[in-house]
């Protein structure tokens, strides 16, 4: 069961430190101060990790996936595949291979 956040902590802050904690916690892409705040607190770094390579990928996996069920139901109805359809895939797949070997190299660097 998630524990029920009902501890309260008050902080001042000047006007300029106000805004700073908005303008960071905005670049991050975080939209709950409370959320940036206690991760903040808790943790002392918040990572934001956009990464188009990421979408791409994402992109690629449903395109691949609808692909397969497509090949699949073909070749259920009338027991063949075709070779330029499994080399369409196979290409796609690599693409993903190369793209997450992409993304774990900058995760890497981080």
């Amino acid at each position: 069961m998630k524990e029920k956040r009902d501890e309260i902590i008050i902080l001042r802050l000047t006007k300029t430190e106000k805004n700073r904690i908005y303008e960071k916690m905005f670049s991050m892409g975080i939209r709950s101060l409370s959320a940036y705040i206690r991760k903040m607190a808790l943790d002392g770094y918040c990572l934001n990790l956009d990464l188009p390579q990421l979408r791409r990928m994402a992109y690629l996996l449903q395109n691949c996936s609808n692909n397969l069920n497509q090949y699949a139901k073909a070749a259920n109805e009338n027991g063949r595949v075709y070779a330029a359809d499994m080399e369409d895939l196979r290409q796609r797949l690599d693409e993903l291979i190369d793209i997450g070997k992409q993304i774990l190299s900058k995760l890497a660097e981080l």
